[in-house]
């Protein structure tokens, strides 16, 4: 099924929707999005997802072309141009298009979205990761479009063939390049706090409530490559893919400890995205 776009009031099929060149998302990633999964028709954290964008927004000093409840009606509607039950909800915002200058232009803030089939991934299948030096700014809470070192992270875990790459600054983890990362231990869920570097991602935090609510302990701290690997479970975490167990980094094994504590804690996230 094919993708919708809508840019500006603009709706048409996304590979014929046509983007200003002098959008500064285009010549300085001037911008912030989010991404939100719909399961089954209904979308998974919807207002969760609208905060954060709102807040990156605020970040970074982009104004919000529309309030609140149109932002949510547009993109309800460009979603239910879509028929089919799961599918992801995709939304950029940019400073607008003005001629290319460094600082800020007299321009509205231009809204970008699209609507594409998006089934949630496979929760069950243990993944594989590689790490990395994680080179990035310290500015990763910021759900930026700046994403070129997540991009080269990316090719790498592709061209090792596996899933993910893991970043670690000065000895400690932060997160992958598309997702969060977290460990069990002795009965907790750890997981690195959400500072300037590691983005809030949704999930995480739905797993960290889904945790509380079972009685696991939480422990929000940073943790290094060692702990990882020595953890009874690692799990990564992103929208499309709520909590997926991994069972290697690096070419070492890792995990397989504690399947009782991840399954109680994956079936809490599965029901409920599908409650």
């Amino acid at each position: 099924m094919q993708p919708i776009g809508y840019y500006n009031g603009r709706i048409e099929p996304l590979d014929t929707l046509m983007i200003p060149a002098l959008d500064r998302g285009f010549y300085f990633g001037d911008g912030v999005y989010d991404f939100v999964l719909v399961v089954g028709g209904k979308p998974f954290a919807l207002e969760d997802h609208l905060d954060r964008f709102e807040r990156s927004a605020a970040q970074v000093k982009i104004e919000m072309p529309m309030d609140r409840d149109e932002l949510r009606a547009t993109l309800l509607d460009l979603a239910d141009r879509i028929d089919t039950p799961d599918k992801a909800i995709y939304m950029q915002l940019t400073r607008g298009a003005a001629p290319r200058n460094h600082p800020f232009p007299r321009a509205k803030a231009s809204l970008f979205a699209f609507v594409k089939p998006c089934p949630i991934k496979d929760l069950y299948k243990k993944v594989r990761l590689i790490s990395t030096v994680d080179k990035r700014f310290s500015f990763c809470n910021v759900k930026t479009i700046n994403l070129l070192l997540n991009v080269l992270a990316a090719e790498e875990a592709e061209a090792a063939g596996v899933h993910e790459t893991v970043f670690v600054r000065d000895g400690y983890v932060t997160e992958c390049a598309h997702s969060n990362i977290h460990i069990l231990k002795d009965g907790a869920l750890i997981t690195h706090p959400t500072d300037e570097h590691i983005l809030p991602g949704i999930a995480r935090a739905h797993m960290i409530a889904q945790a509380k609510k079972l009685g696991i302990p939480v422990i929000e701290r940073a943790f290094t490559l060692d702990e990882l690997k020595d953890a009874d479970e690692v799990m990564i975490s992103s929208t499309s893919g709520p909590i997926i167990p991994a069972c290697e980094i690096d070419g070492v094994a890792i995990g397989g400890r504690d399947d009782a504590t991840l399954c109680r804690l994956r079936d809490a996230i599965v029901a409920e995205i599908y409650e």
